[in-house]
């Protein structure tokens, strides 16, 4: 049996982590909720991760700063971020550091399977 792949949750607010978390597995993916990306990056599942799903707007490391960290690793692990604060000048980063979506909360669920669907197929090319 294929080992599903796993999606990391980051973000400070447990309802979405967990709500999140929840619709990620009920379409067939792994998920982990972390509250924090400090959390994330000390995880053992930080090297088993296919793609991670990050709020913008955190204390400590916010979300372009765990993109930054992300791709200045071999991995180069897709993200998608979510905000309650859309921004365009702080989307334009994101989508230049190479995020897969910039989403605005609340986000239609069909919408965040979308983006993860192309993170994953963008990581396996």
């Amino acid at each position: 049996m294929a080992k599903k792949s796993l999606i990391a949750i980051v973000d400070d607010d447990e309802s979405i982590r967990v709500s999140t978390a929840n619709l990620i597995r009920a379409f067939g993916f792994a998920a982990r909720g972390f509250a924090s990306a400090e959390e994330f990056l000390q995880s053992p599942e930080l090297g088993e991760t296919s793609c991670v799903i990050s709020d913008v707007q955190m204390p400590g490391i916010d979300g372009l700063e765990l993109q930054s960290r992300l791709a200045s690793t071999h991995r180069r692990t897709p993200v998608i971020f979510i905000t309650a604060f859309p921004d365009l000048r702080i989307q334009e980063r994101a989508i230049a550091g190479g995020a897969i979506c910039f989403l605005k909360k609340p986000f239609d669920g069909k919408t965040l399977i979308q983006c993860v669907d192309r993170a994953l197929n963008r990581s396996n090319s």
